[in-house]
This record gives structure tokens, sequence and C-alpha cells, in this order.
């Protein structure tokens, strides 16, 4: 999420429609040309992307400018995902898993229909994005490379300044004993160091590596920094490249097998493999044959943070590395924090620090972090703030990296004004810092990333929308929090507001509807009711979720405003009685989810329903609403062209379907699951001919009712 919004969504895109099922579609469809055309447009977008999310602060109509390029992003995704669903409608159908069911009460399908409709889709989306590439030349914008971009990947390399690293002497000196100690083993022996995130478990490798005793026992030394993936090609790449300089990265595994082979062959080696995740067994011992040709005496270390990993590989017993004493956190911290000779100019500055070294607890990346971004400050009153803020109150798990801040010293500047993205937890997978983010805030104007999901937090800091560039918030699951600072309805720039499972929260903003750029809502909260001209007023606002909100009765009446809604979610304990009328006018809903409402009344007899079409609605999912006993004709009559999806669910009074139900001649999956009550379909089911699945289950009257007029069971 470091990276450029627009950026990340345009390249999924792309590679979506670099995939093989998009290769398959073309073919089906003969819509490769029209593809490419979009394909060759977003890309030429993308490539200055980068540059105009940098620049957009200077002018509005460039911030417009990617706005319409993210909506065509998401229109084109959409335009894809149609594509893939009925392709795979059609493997099911030629498989006929379902088709002598189906066939019984439809005809055919229709794939003119698709066809034409789809066509038109791709020409409207090529003609947006035709608009958007013209109109970009305005701004003067500059190719980009993600290079550009803030990336969170952690990469290392074999050197290390000796006169640097602290309190490490003895560590090294015994793992020098360990390589040096001959042994009767045939197989290579790997040496695990283990020890959590940031304790200076690579510092103290790369500090064995450049030991001169080491340089002279070993006729090739070789240092791979390992992915998270393990991916075996890639670590023969790497290995061949740090051996011999060669890179192989056009080769395959054959070839790269024999380059490796000869590389090791009779040479006693020595190897790290630093920071490895990996527990899988096969691969290991996969990647630990394909280096068998050394001579006798190679050695190998691995770097790990987890025990699992060290049993899995290790060969011999484990280096356990302990934190760093007191003392020489204090040093270490001195040297980053002060010019050489500075700290004896503020004794009151020192005094702080060791309090602040304290609570690191041993953790080295914790000691450079907090030193490197106090070595900008002389002021008492900010050191005073970090060694009294929860910022350094650490404990640490085996596969934690800095629990309180989820960044390592590679990537935290010595001020935070670049800072991107900020993930906290505190030692149980929460974060329980109000006075942490209070301090990233004064430090961070740039931050687009904050999320706080399953925190502890109690309040967030009224002065939030310092944030002005903040995108996403998310505080998911936080059961302690119950309100929100009014102040964060001042951040303009947010796109989404995550506040599912935040069942203290009793009420929303007052002034929510200034979070004009709003495109996702989750809501969970305490309120009865929704204020008017509130949520409403969200005109960007693209995916709408209310969950377990217990004590909701009624949503706000005025939801026709949400011209931009897409998708609309209504699930899980809630108290709604009714839905607004509303409703049946939000003229872009796609999707509408109905889960899980006990005391919902979907039938409004006194409803005029004068509105037979021009509705958006494809996917319709109902479940668990046991009052409903027919299909709610006001929901559905605006769409009864393009009802794509019907899913109904754990309806226990539902007994019919509606003789106007054949005129859903788009759809084409229809689940009807646990409808005890259902005895009949509805007359005139053949219209239905788009038709491509039908699943029917737990229905045991319509089940018997087709036995006795076809002979087959449903089951």
């Amino acid at each position: 999420m470091a990276q450029s919004i627009a950026f990340g969504i345009a390249g999924k895109v792309l590679e979506k429609l670099g995939n093989v099922a998009y290769e398959g579609i073309c073919s089906v469809w003969g819509v490769r040309k029209e593809f490419a055309k979009l394909k060759d447009t977003l890309a030429a977008i993308r490539a200055v992307v980068l540059d105009a999310e940098q620049q957009q602060a200077r002018t509005q109509e460039l911030s417009l400018w990617l706005q319409r390029f993210k909506d065509a992003c998401y229109d084109v995704e959409d335009l894809i995902d149609e594509f893939e669903i009925e392709a795979f409608r059609r493997q099911v159908l030629e498989r006929g898993s379902t088709k002598r069911k189906v066939r019984h009460f439809f005809s055919g399908s229709n794939p003119l229909a698709f066809r034409f409709r789809m066509g038109y889709k791709i020409k409207k989306a090529n003609e947006m994005l035709n608009e958007i590439a013209a109109s970009m030349a305005k701004f003067r914008l500059t190719q980009k490379h993600e290079t550009n971009v803030i990336h969170c990947e952690r990469e290392t390399y074999s050197f290390v300044k000796t006169s640097s690293v602290i309190g490490r002497d003895e560590a090294k000196q015994d793992l020098v004993n360990i390589l040096m100690n001959p042994t009767d083993e045939k197989d290579i022996p790997v040496l695990p160091i283990v020890g959590i995130g940031g304790i200076g478990k690579t510092t103290l490798a790369q500090l064995v590596f450049n030991e001169e005793s080491v340089k002279s026992h070993f006729e090739l030394r070789i240092w791979v920094c390992v992915t998270e993936d393990f991916d075996i090609k890639q670590l023969m790449i790497k290995i061949i490249k740090s051996a011999t300089g060669m890179n192989c990265k056009d080769m395959n595994k054959e070839e790269l097998h024999k380059v490796l082979q000869d590389c090791l062959n009779g040479k006693r080696f020595f190897m790290v493999l630093d920071d490895v995740w990996n527990d899988d067994n096969k691969k290991w011992r996969e990647l630990k044959d394909l280096l068998c040709g050394g001579a006798q005496g190679s050695r190998i270390i691995v770097t790990t943070r987890s025990l699992d990993v060290a049993t899995i590989t290790g060969t011999i017993p484990r280096y356990d590395l302990e934190h760093l004493s007191d003392e020489n956190c204090l040093s270490l911290f001195l040297k980053l924090a002060f010019i050489e000779g500075e700290e004896k100019q503020h004794d009151n500055l020192v005094k702080i620090g060791e309090g602040i070294v304290k609570k690191c607890k041993g953790v080295a990346l914790a000691v450079k972090t907090l030193g490197s971004l106090l070595r900008s400050t002389r002021v008492q009153h900010e050191w005073e703030v970090v060694r009294d803020s929860e910022l350094v109150k650490l404990k640490q798990k085996e596969n934690d990296i800095l629990p309180a801040l989820k960044l390592n010293a590679s990537q935290l500047p010595n001020n935070l004004g670049c800072l991107q993205s900020l993930f906290l937890f505190d030692e149980e997978g929460k974060a329980d810092s109000e006075s942490l983010i209070a301090e990233v805030i004064s430090r961070s104007k740039h931050l687009r990333v904050l999320d706080l999901a399953s925190c502890s937090l109690e309040q967030l800091p009224n002065n939030i929308s310092y944030f002005k560039r903040l995108r996403y918030l998310s505080l998911a699951y936080d059961g302690n929090i119950k309100r929100l600072p009014n102040s964060i309805c001042n951040l303009q720039s947010l796109e989404t507001l995550d506040l599912v499972g935040c069942r203290g929260l009793e009420e929303l903003p007052k002034d929510i509807r200034y979070l004009i750029s709003l495109r996702s809502l989750r809501v969970t909260t305490k309120q009865t009711r929704l204020q008017e001209n509130g949520i409403s007023c969200l005109t960007s606002l693209r995916r709408l979720i209310f969950s377990e909100c217990e004590n909701l009765e009624k949503l706000f009446e005025d939801i026709q405003n949400l011209t931009a809604l897409r998708e609309l979610y209504i699930h899980e304990r809630h108290n709604l009685v009714s839905l607004p009328q509303g409703l049946k006018y939000l003229i872009a809903l796609e999707l509408l989810v109905i889960w899980n409402c006990e005391k919902l009344d979907l039938t409004m007899e006194e409803l005029e329903l004068e509105r037979e079409e021009g509705g958006s609605l494809r996917k319709l999912a109902v479940r668990g609403v046991p009052k409903l006993e027919s299909l709610p004709q006001w929901i559905l009559l605006g769409s009864i062209k393009t009802l794509q999806h019907l899913y109904i669910s754990n309806l226990n009074n539902l007994w019919t379907l509606p003789t106007w139900f054949q005129h859903f001649t788009s759809l084409q999956n229809l689940y009807i699951i646990n409808c005890p009550k259902l005895s009949c379909l509805s007359e005139g089911m053949q219209h239905l001919t788009a038709l491509k699945r039908l699943t029917i289950a737990g229905c045991p009257k319509l089940n018997k009712r087709c036995i006795e007029e076809t002979g087959e069971d449903l089951a």
C-alpha cells in the first residue's frame, strides 16, 4: 500500500489482461483487438501515474484526473470479471453437470446477446481511457518507475562497517569457532542463528562473513538474501551471482544446475542464507541437494526468526542470539543520536536516552531506529515524548518485527516526513497506544495508509486530520473505541474507512458527509438510526457495508443520493425492520447482499411500482430473512434486464417465485438453498434463456413436486 494507489490498481488490471484466462476469453469471444487497445492505453497512462500521484497536491484538476483514471481501472476490472464468469459458466455447462436438469425447465443460452452487450461495454471503456490519455498531456507528466516509491521488502548484503557494531564480538568468535571446528558429517553442516526481529542476526552473520580467518579458510564465500516465497530458481540465480558475478536470470533450471555445480564443485565454500522464512522441508531438501558438490569442510549459516525453520534446516545445534546489554544499547544509541563527542554537551538528553534504551530491551533495531530518529532534534520535550510513549514498549514473539512499530531501520528515515504506511501491533497482535499515533502525526504529514485493525485503541487523537494525504484508515475489530473525533471528517483524500467490528462505536462522526473522496465504507455501530444528510452525501461512495449493527432499526431515507454506489451489504444481527424506499433509485447499484436480518420486512405493497427498467442490479443475495414470503418486487423490478446472479437461502417462509420472474432474461446463475416452504417455481421459466446454472438444495416441497412431475430428484 505504500506505493501509488492508482499505480497499483492499474497494475492489477494489466496483470488480469495478461493471464491465461484472458487468452481464452480473446479466443472464445473474439475481443483480442479491443482488449489490446485497452491494455496499451492503460499501460501508457500508468507510466506517468507515479508522477501524477506526487504532483496532485498542486492542482485540483490533476487530482480529479487521477480519480477518473482509478474509476476507469475499476470499470475495466469489472468488465474482465464478467468475461471470466461467463467463461466459467460455459465450462460448467459443457461438462454437463447440471445440463440435464436445467434443460428440462429452460431453453438454450444466447451468446450473441452477451457478445453484443460486452462489445458495447468494451467500446465505452476504450473511449473513457482514450479521453483520460488525451487529457494527460496538459499536466506535463513524466514517466517514473516503481523504484521511485517506498517499498517494504527487505534486502540485505554482506558488507558491514565493523566499527559501527557494538556488543557482538563474543558472539562472532563463538560462530567462527563453530565454523572452523572439524566434523565427520558427510552432509554440509548447517548452523541456524535464531532470534527475534531486529535483534541483530544479519549483522552478526555479516561480521562472521567478513572475518579475516573466515576469508582465508574458505575458497568461496556466498551471501544470499532469501525471499519469503523461497523460490528455488531465484535462489540458484542469486547463489551463482554472488559466487561468480554471472547474471543467469534468462537460464532455465537445468542450465542453472550445471552452472551451479561448476561453481561449487570441489571447493570449500561458506554460504549465508539470510532471513529464511520457509518451513517447507521439501523445498529445503531440494535446495540442500543442489549444494552437495562442495568440498569437505563447507559450511552454511541460516538466519531466521522461526524455531521451526531452525529445526528443519539445522544439522548442528542452533545459536540463540541474546539481546544486547543495556550498556551496549546505550553506546549504540548515543553513537547514532549524536555526532561523535556531542553527547558530552547534552547530559540531560543522555539521561533521557538511558530510559529509552532500557525500554528497547536489547533489540538492536529498535535502538538504531530511535537513535536515528532523534539525531535530528535536541529539543528535550521531543526526547521525553519518545521515552514516555509506548513507541518503545517492546515485547516480541517468534515472528514479530518491532510489534509497536512495524518498520525497520532501512525504511525509516531520520525524520518521519516521508512515511507513507503504518501498521500498528502490540504484544498480543494489537496496538493500544494513542501516544504512538500522536507522535507519528507530529512527524509525518505524508502518511497514506494507517491500519489499526484489531487494535485496542479507545480513541484517535483530534489532530488525525493532519494526515492530509491519508487514503486508507482501518479501525476494524477494535472493540474499545467508542467515538471518532469529528476532525476525521477533514480527511478529504480518504478513500477507504473501515469500522467493521467496532462494536463499541456509539455513533458515526456527525460531519461524515465531508469525506468527499470516500469510496469504501464498512460500518459497525451501536446507533439505532443513521442521520440524514450524512452518509447519503458521500457521492463518490462505491461500496457500503453495514455489519453487526445490532441496534440499527433504520437506514437513512435519502440513500438514493448515492449515485455512484455499486455494492451494498447489510448483514449479520441487524435490528432493521425495513429498507429505505430510495434504494430502488440507486442507478449504479450492481450488488445487493441482505444477510441474516431476522426482523426485516421487504414487502412494500403500498409503493407505486412505476419503474420497470433503468436499474443496474446484477447480483442479489438474500439469506436469513424469515419474514420474506416472496421476492421483493420493488427492489428487483427495475433490473429485469440486468440481473445475472440470484442467491436466496434460509428463507423459511418463501413459498413461491412470482410470475414476473420470467422476465429476468439476463439471469445466468440461480441458487435456491434451504427454503423449506417453496413448492413451485414461477410459470414461464423457459423464458430465462441466459440461465447457465441452477442449484436447488434443501427445498423438500419443491423436490417432491419435481419427482412427481418429471421423475427426477433435484438432490
